[in-house]
């Protein structure tokens, strides 16, 4: 059976003031979920605060991207070298913001999961569809292709080093959620795209869905047969709805 993960993305939001105590907060809720992995994916100049908080506590931390380049002239470019500096565990990479601003393709979302996996850090890979696209009906075609150019990049043997974030573009901080059959279904097509490469690995691989997880709605949607957590936004920012979702995951 697949573990339950939750991750929480701060976006470009937190003060050093404030979060001391949501991640206290979420640190000793984390502690009361074995069964679910909790991790917070903050901007990069929170990173040694959040290290010094939550070092040896039930919540992980990871980064919000990553370079797929090792070092050099890059300005402005974080590295996984620095990212395990600050002992990050995840990172995410290929979010649709990051897509949309800042034009990354799919082929270079795949070099960038390579560098995490080849650092040992666990990427955290988006995949989604814009609203056009979904009424277009080219929702699968959008996923498989983005997941093909993952798969290219760093191998059918390595993605259990990976997880999979299923966030439709129209769905996040839009306070809109896909269905549950919607959700289920893109789940669903991306396990088999990676089974038909490899059973097994398709069989054990973590999809989280993404896309205004909230308390109210999480039950339903970690109960699904193929999702295995969520990647949650605005939510992650409040620690007991954060912590909420946790639950509805252990629970599911």
């Amino acid at each position: 059976m697949r573990n339950k993960f939750i991750a929480g993305n701060w976006k470009m939001q937190g003060s050093l003031a404030t979060n001391p105590a949501l991640l206290h907060s979420v640190a000793a809720g984390a502690a009361t979920l074995p069964t679910v992995t909790m991790a917070v994916m903050t901007p990069f100049p929170y990173l040694p605060q959040v290290q010094a908080l939550l070092a040896g506590s039930a919540c992980a931390w990871g980064a919000q991207d990553v370079s797929e380049e090792a070092a050099g002239a890059f300005t402005g470019e974080v590295s996984v070298a620095m990212l395990q500096d600050m002992g990050c565990r995840y990172v995410i990479v290929g979010h649709s913001e990051r897509r949309a601003r800042h034009g990354e393709s799919d082929a270079r979302v795949g070099a960038k999961a390579r560098a995490a996996i080849e650092g040992a850090l666990i990427p955290i890979i988006c995949l989604g569809e814009t609203l056009a696209q979904r009424e277009a009906g080219e929702t699968l075609a959008v996923v498989h292709r983005q997941l093909d150019a993952v798969l290219e990049a760093v191998g059918v043997r390595r993605m259990p080093q990976a997880v999979l974030a299923y966030e439709p573009v129209w769905a996040i901080g839009t306070g809109r959620s896909a269905t549950p059959a919607q959700v289920q279904e893109v789940h669903a097509a991306l396990r088999s795209r990676v089974s038909n490469a490899d059973w097994v690995v398709g069989a054990g691989l973590q999809i989280l869905y993404g896309g205004s997880v909230k308390p109210s709605n999480a039950l339903e949607l970690m109960g699904l047969p193929d999702v295995d957590g969520a990647l949650v936004g605005g939510a992650s920012l409040v620690a007991d709805d954060f912590l909420d979702i946790g639950r509805a995951a252990a629970t599911a």
